[in-house]
């Protein structure tokens, strides 16, 4: 990859701070800033820079090595992945959801989803609670609504014969 001034920029810095540590003597840093002003690629910079001390690889990740050469970042600088969804709190909500579009006959698969995934997710720390929850929601308004509309048909079908 190909330089640019700010890379060449860090690099002189590094050397400037060995410089004034002690690591390296007058006539050698000259030749080293000189070498890394003239650098073209990144690859140039890290030979020029390799044996002094560079501070955080992840803080400078223009200078860091190519792939396969050096050692890796280590994982207490990497971020953590999130957790996974749990697979029953996204079938919760899909069921969830298809209750307005099948007159509210996904709306007991949505509870019992709903209610296995909160379930699984204390358990295991998986992600999707939301999910969960949403799909919750809408499976026992839907469950209620059609409560409501039964016992209105039979309040009317009582009335009507009495």
């Amino acid at each position: 990859m190909l330089a640019s001034h700010a890379d060449r920029e860090r690099a002189v810095d590094v050397l400037r701070a060995g410089f004034s540590e002690g690591r390296l003597q007058q006539d050698e840093f000259t030749k080293r800033v000189e070498r890394a002003y003239q650098a073209r690629t990144v690859g140039e910079l890290q030979l020029v820079v390799s044996d002094l001390p560079q501070g955080p690889m992840a803080v400078q990740p223009s200078l860091a090595p190519p792939p396969g050469f050096g050692p890796p970042v280590p994982r207490t600088f990497l971020p953590l992945a999130p957790p996974p969804t749990n697979g029953k709190a996204v079938g919760s909500m899909v069921c969830g959801v298809l209750t307005t579009m099948t007159a509210g006959i996904t709306g007991i698969p949505a509870v019992i989803l709903g209610h296995k995934a909160r379930a699984e997710i204390r358990r295991t720390g998986e992600g999707g609670e939301g999910f969960a929850l949403a799909g919750l929601i809408l499976g026992w308004l839907s469950v209620a609504g059609w409560a409501f509309f039964v016992m209105i048909i039979l309040l009317t079908a009582t009335s009507s014969t009495g």
